[in-house]
């Protein structure tokens, strides 16, 4: 079995939650198996290899799990963005729509400087809409976006589309098609 499939066998599919008509995708199981996070956090780095990334902006909290692994293997700062209220001062908050209202997300204001070349990593890419927050905010550090990085896309609700205004460069190693 190759990791794609090993993959998608670990990720539970839970119907009706959060709510109903939503299908999660649990992707707890996976940590069960050193040797699927080991091999996993691998295929998440390999296609930013040789591409500069100087940090990795991991998005609050799934973008944890793989992103500080993802760091070590690029040889690169991992930064932390979260729901703003979550961080010491001073940071910088970036406000972005959802669906149903606004959010906000935030990093420390000087764990990305001018110049620093991004890769946003969360773990599953929807609408785009907070993968689009993070990169804007790394924009407005001074940063260059280099790519988003997901383990899984759900390609069906468009969210590439709003990424590419910013770079053409997304990878996800899983794609849930509907």
């Amino acid at each position: 079995m190759n990791l794609t499939e090993s993959l998608r066998a670990s990720i539970r599919e839970v119907p009706d939650f959060p709510i109903n008509g939503i299908s999660f995708k649990d992707i707890s199981p996976i940590f069960l198996r050193p040797e699927l996070i080991a091999a996993t956090s691998s295929a998440l780095s390999a296609p930013w290899r040789g591409r500069g990334i100087t940090k990795i902006m991991g998005i609050d909290s799934r973008g944890f799990l793989f992103g500080p692994q993802m760091a070590v293997d690029l040889e690169c700062g991992f930064v932390m963005v979260r729901k703003k209220g979550k961080l010491p001062p001073e940071t910088i908050s970036v406000s972005y729509q959802l669906e149903y209202g606004e959010a906000a997300i935030e990093s420390v204001a000087d764990a990305v400087v001018a110049g620093d070349r991004v890769l946003v990593h969360d773990d599953l890419l929807a609408t785009g809409g907070t993968a689009l927050a993070a990169a804007r905010l790394a924009q407005k550090l001074g940063a260059e976006v280099v790519g988003f990085s997901f383990l899984v896309s759900l390609s069906f609700l468009n969210g590439h589309e709003k990424l590419h205004t910013v770079s053409p460069h997304i990878h996800a190693i899983i794609d849930f098609e509907s």
